[in-house]
């Protein structure tokens, strides 16, 4: 069973051409390097670039109080110079001095429960700094299911889109493939086919069944990869090109 409370988010691709979105469950002991390794699983993210999360402290306020303590907490977090808090796994690459109004903290060290502490609470994973993927994190609820097994979590109860292409320009780019297949034919949709190994991609399928095994394996593949700069094993390369299908 499940003996620690469960949280339940919505994550969305900003920006996107067509719908890309989950809503999915973990424990709440989760730390963030955990929830970036499961959203980029979720999201087809490949763990080849850099990440980071950003949170923005003020605007969660803002967002959700409207009470009289509402100017009060703002005022807290702006005289004490954290307007944002950006967390990564990578610190030796972070700035050396962060920028006014701005806290940087460690990914792997830091719960998740201590920063989105209420629902409405919402954070941004950014991948790929060049090709600029951004997902939306809320969170819903927090809730109890002493009937739900801790080992089906983490899971995804909903979702539609396939997710991101990698390397593929952001959502300009992923635009750009959709009108491409779209079209079925021309230069573009000749260089993307052969590019991608397939003629009929279908971006806006998504696979729940298949998501939620992937769930299971493939963020403690990222963990590896991120935190201590392991190469996968063949094992984990049959899973992450999904050889198990074949």
């Amino acid at each position: 069973m499940a003996s620690k409370p469960i949280m339940q988010f919505y994550a969305e691709l900003k920006d996107a051409p067509f719908p890309v979105w989950r809503r999915f469950q973990t424990l709440n002991d989760v730390r963030f390097s955990r929830l970036a390794y499961i959203l980029m699983t979720m999201f087809e993210m490949q763990a080849s670039h850099l990440f980071r999360i950003e949170i923005d402290n003020v605007e969660n306020i803002r967002r959700t109080r409207t009470d009289e303590l509402c100017d009060y907490l703002i005022k807290v977090y702006e005289e004490g110079g954290r307007y944002k808090t950006y967390l990564e796994v990578n610190l030796e690459l972070m700035d050396d001095f962060a920028r006014f109004g701005e806290e940087s903290l460690d990914a792997a060290e830091t719960l998740v429960k201590h920063h989105l502490t209420k629902p409405g609470y919402a954070c941004t994973l950014e991948y790929d700094f060049g090709d600029g993927w951004e997902v939306e994190v809320t969170l819903e609820e927090v809730f109890e299911d002493g009937a739900l097994p801790g080992r089906e979590l983490p899971r995804v109860i909903a979702g539609e889109g396939y997710g991101i292409i990698e390397d593929g320009g952001g959502t300009w780019g992923l635009n750009e493939i959709e009108k491409a297949f779209q079209k079925g034919s021309g230069e573009a949709y000749e260089n993307y086919s052969y590019w991608l190994g397939t003629d009929k991609p279908d971006l806006h399928a998504f696979d729940i069944e298949d998501m939620n095994f992937r769930l299971k394996k493939v963020p403690r593949i990222y963990k590896d990869i991120y935190e201590l700069e392991l190469k996968p094993t063949e094992l984990s390369i049959a899973i992450l090109e999904r050889q198990y299908k074949k």
